[in-house]
Formats: structure tokens, C-alpha cells, sequence
């Protein structure tokens, strides 16, 4: 099997290309520095021309919503065009929990990526993962105030990025779902209790303050909003265990 990942040089890209390497598959990676433009389309119909799978792990530059949605309707569009032309046989995209039930932010963003996948001619499947570890930290730094750092009162069960492209790749090797996997973190977190810990293990101190006003991503969310499921397919890293690891 030949697995072609897209934006491979990312922080879910590189690992998913080593997930897919522990599986015993050809994972070739495909970004920018390997000559592949998926604004322009540029290098896609050659990398792409004898795989067999391709996984779509691009990312906007930025969470706007406006911005971030003609990314992926750009990128995610040339993507599944050469993948047709190709003849692939698996499209597997990266979402985020929330992008069906969330209409604003870059959750809309994400929604339009999966709609594309819906409609093309490419057998496709979606991996919805839950906010990573990783990106907690960039959470904290956005809702920093005068007085201590805001964040949205929302439960999370956020996932390690070595987690998520876990996920990916087994969903990769597997058949089409033409549907959704979730996948998600161990345990259940509030977020202003994991963004004290941050803090501290990043030796910042000063107060960490629940504001429901705050945004997440770019939309304002109710508490339960971003949980998964019952069946979402739980990593086993926890918080504890990345935050000891940085």
C-alpha cells in the first residue's frame, strides 16, 4: 500500500507518517518542501499518481473563519481533484470535533472540508479528533488579559497529537468509512483546570479565570460542546504524561 500524506510536515503530519510506517505501508510524505502546493495545486498529480490512500492533514494558516474556510475549500478541493484523476482509492481527512454541530469560527471551516469530502468522487472517511495537548498552550496565550488569562468554561477530553495521528493512520489502512471517526484523549478535563497546570509547568504564574464570552477556535461554545461520543476511539496518553514529557 501507498499512502500519500499531505502536509506532512506539520505537527499531526510527521507522526502520521510514522504511524503509517509502524503498520508496514509506504508512507510518503507531501508538503511545500517536498515541491506539493495544494493552494496551487502544484506537484499533486505526481506525488499523488500511484497511491493508493491519500491522508489530508493540511491546516489554514489562521483560525479565522473567513480565512481558514477559503483555505480548505481551496486545498481540500485540488486535493480530492488530482486524487480522482489519480485513481485513489481512500481519502482521509483530519477534522475536529464540534465542525457538524458548531456553525461559526473554524469549526465552519472545518464543516466545509468535510462537505467536500462528502461529495466527491473519492471513497472518503473523516477523523474528528478533540482539541490536541499542544494546542492548549496556544489557547492560553490568545486569552491572556490584563489581570490573568480568560478561557471559555468548556469540558474537554483533548487528545496527544502522537494519539490523533494514531487514529489516523489505522483508519488509513482500513477500509472507506464514508463516515466519522472520533478520536479523543483518556480522560476528562476542565479546560481552566489544564490551563493551570500549563501554566505552571511553563513557570508562568498569575490567575486563570472561566469566561464564557471567550472564544475557542474562533466561536463561543456551550460547556459540553466539544466532547465526543460514547464510541470515540480513546488515546492512551494522558495530560499528566504529555505535560511531564515537554
Amino acid at each position: 500500500m501507498r499512502v500519500v500524506v499531505v502536509g506532512a510536515t506539520g505537527l499531526i503530519g510527521a507522526r502520521t507518517v510514522a504511524r503509517l510506517r509502524d503498520h508496514g505501508v509506504e508512507a510518503v510524505p507531501a508538503s511545500r518542501e517536498h515541491g506539493v502546493d495544494v493552494i496551487t495545486g502544484e506537484g499533486l498529480d505526481r506525488v499523488l499518481r500511484t497511491a493508493e490512500v491519500v491522508v489530508d492533514v493540511t491546516d489554514a494558516p489562521t483560525r479565522e473563519q473567513d480565512v481558514s474556510t477559503a483555505f480548505f475549500t481551496t486545498a481540500t478541493g485540488n486535493v480530492l481533484k488530482a486524487a480522482a484523476a489519480a485513481g485513489v482509492e481512500h481519502y482521509v481527512a483530519l477534522s475536529l470535533v464540534g465542525a457538524d454541530r458548531v456553525g461559526s469560527g473554524y469549526f465552519r471551516a472545518k464543516a466545509a472540508q468535510e462537505d467536500l469530502a462528502r461529495h466527491a468522487t473519492v471513497p472518503y472517511s473523516l477523523v474528528r479528533a478533540t482539541p490536541f495537548y499542544e494546542s492548549l498552550a496556544a489557547v492560553a496565550t490568545a486569552g491572556l488579559r490584563a489581570g490573568g488569562v480568560h478561557v471559555p468554561p468548556l469540558l474537554l477530553r483533548p487528545v496527544s497529537a502522537d494519539d490523533a495521528a494514531a487514529a489516523l493512520a489505522h483508519v488509513a489502512v482500513g477500509l472507506p468509512r464514508f463516515g466519522v471517526l472520533e478520536a479523543a484523549g483518556p480522560e476528562e478535563l476542565k479546560l481552566e483546570s489544564a490551563t493551570v497546570e500549563l501554566l505552571a509547568r511553563l513557570g508562568r504564574t498569575g490567575p486563570v479565570i472561566p469566561d464564557p464570552r471567550t472564544p475557542f477556535f474562533g466561536a463561543v461554545l456551550q460547556e459540553r460542546t466539544l466532547l465526543p461520543g460514547p464510541d470515540a476511539h480513546l488515546g492512551n496518553h494522558s495530560f499528566a504524561q504529555w505535560l511531564q514529557s515537554r
